[in-house]
């Protein structure tokens, strides 16, 4: 949905929205956020939020910490698992540098580069297939989880070759 940023300040207020998380990945593709109160909706979504990217693995050193996030307005999500007052929402930002630049090692912005890379040389759509990977666990007698799987499959990799849970895949 595509949001301005009078709707999302007006929908922080009306929803009784108390957080937004300002959502980034680090050069890992760890997510990191910083969470802001209500009150500083305005300045969101006007790019001032800023952070001290040196304490970001990958980021920048100590004597260049400060970056800014900037909102992907469209990313506007309040998290459904939150109670009902005092809800929380996201954005998922861009980080620039302090002197409006992007910053080369955000991994969002490197993407941005790299499809407009692509579109350029003709490839006008881009699809992605993730791949969600999870084990679900037994329980104890009193309903805490244990390390034991509830199957005995393992997983194959690209070459087809099947490895059974705790086997090493030895590419």
């Amino acid at each position: 949905m595509a949001y301005t940023k009078e709707d999302i300040i007006r929908r922080v207020k009306e929803e009784d929205i108390e957080f937004i998380r300002l959502q980034f990945t680090d050069i890992f593709g760890q997510l990191k956020n910083v969470a802001i109160t209500a009150s500083q909706i305005e300045k969101a979504v006007n790019n001032q939020i800023m952070f001290d990217g040196s304490s970001i693995e990958g980021f920048v050193r100590i004597d260049e910490s400060d970056q800014y996030l900037y909102p992907d307005l469209d990313s506007f999500v309040v998290f459904p698992w939150r109670p009902q007052h005092g809800k929380v929402a996201r954005l998922i930002c861009d980080v620039y540098n302090p002197d409006g630049t992007p910053f080369i090692g955000d991994p969002r912005g490197v993407l941005k580069r790299v499809l407009e890379k692509a579109r350029k040389m003709g490839y006008d759509t881009f699809n992605v297939g993730p791949e969600a990977e999870f084990f679900l666990f037994q329980t104890d007698e009193e309903g805490k989880p244990t390390t034991k799987t509830n199957d005995e499959a393992g997983n194959v990799d690209q070459k087809g070759r099947y490895y059974p849970h705790g086997a090493g895949r030895g590419h």
